[in-house]
């Protein structure tokens, strides 16, 4: 089978295309990506044909996803920050992008797309942990235009029978994160400023909470959804029901460097949600044998890979 991966040069979609090469089913994988956050190492040994481009591009989408048994819609403008700078980008980047993507699936027939939400549209909503029924209440614009792609998604099973699968990621990390931008999520942040030997900045008194979600169980969740096809008539929360504050999260990291670090803390962020734990019923009747790594491990793992690439404290 042929699958094509949007965002495949990305953290999550590159950590993905690597899940994906090593299922015998899968005999072509293809990425789309404009590198804009991705980047051409994370794909360096793998079997996977890259379309540098827009998901913006239907020329280019028609050319990717011709014969395609799936497609993995990943590509996105993340970061609530990077959005309440730049609200209009953002917006193009997932909604329009998700939307574009959509109607390429539509004209190909392809038997499935999952996309990708997040989390952050629950947004001000108090209620924990976060069931999928929930009232949105997004307090950013990245949040809005990622209530939007699912959305979209269910808009087009209802409208066109499309076997679609929308999930909402809860603050994903691992492997092939960013940490070198002004944008970067609070893990690579943490540890590429452990590792250089810098304070950790935290917004916020460091007590708000987030259910962290290694990247190694979104990507075997995706491949078990793509060999099985699975659809859903409505969001599913991809996340294991786990709240952690931001200072458990640092005592973790000073445990796995076995060391203490500085920490720095600066007013709240605007757009940040203050706690966050997915209620995980819905992935669990869709996916009994999904595996929550535990945040020890998918720290271990982060650290592995960004020590060769962080410049060490000297």
């Amino acid at each position: 089978m042929k699958i094509v991966v949007t965002g495949g040069a990305g953290f999550i979609g590159s950590n993905l295309v690597r899940a994906l090469a090593e299922v015998p089913q899968v005999r072509e994988i293809v990425a789309v990506d404009d590198l804009s956050t991705g980047s051409c190492d994370n794909l360096l040994d793998l079997p996977v044909r890259l379309f540098e481009g827009s998901v913006l591009d239907p020329d280019l989408l028609d050319e990717a996803v011709a014969g395609a048994a799936s497609v993995v819609h990943l590509g996105a403008l993340g970061s609530v920050p990077r959005s309440i700078d730049n609200p209009i980008c953002s917006h193009h980047a997932n909604a329009t992008g998700t939307l574009t993507v959509l109607e390429a699936v539509r004209r190909h027939g392809v038997p499935q797309v999952i996309v990708a939400s997040s989390s952050s549209v629950y947004g001000a909503n108090p209620v924990l942990p976060r069931v999928e029924s929930l009232r949105p209440m997004p307090v950013s614009p990245y949040a809005v235009s990622k209530l939007a792609t699912e959305a979209y998604a269910v808009a087009y099973a209802t409208c066109y029978g499309m076997s679609v699968l929308p999930f909402r990621f809860f603050n994903v990390f691992g492997p092939r994160q960013a940490a070198n931008h002004a944008y970067a999520a609070v893990v690579p942040r943490f540890v590429s400023a452990a590792l250089s030997g810098r304070p950790l900045q935290v917004h916020g008194d460091g007590t708000q909470t987030r259910d962290f979600t290694y990247v190694g169980s979104v990507t075997d969740v995706i491949v078990d959804a793509v060999l099985r096809r699975v659809s859903a008539p409505d969001v599913v929360n991809l996340a294991f029901g786990v709240r952690i504050s931001l200072l458990e999260l640092i005592s973790e990291l000073e445990e796995v460097l076995g060391r203490p670090l500085e920490v720095v803390h600066g007013p709240p962020r605007a757009g940040d949600v203050r706690d966050s734990q997915a209620d995980s019923s819905r992935l669990r009747q869709l996916f009994p044998s999904a595996q929550r790594y535990p945040l020890r491990v998918g720290l271990e793992n982060t650290v592995a890979w960004m020590s060769a690439r962080v410049p060490a404290a000297r």
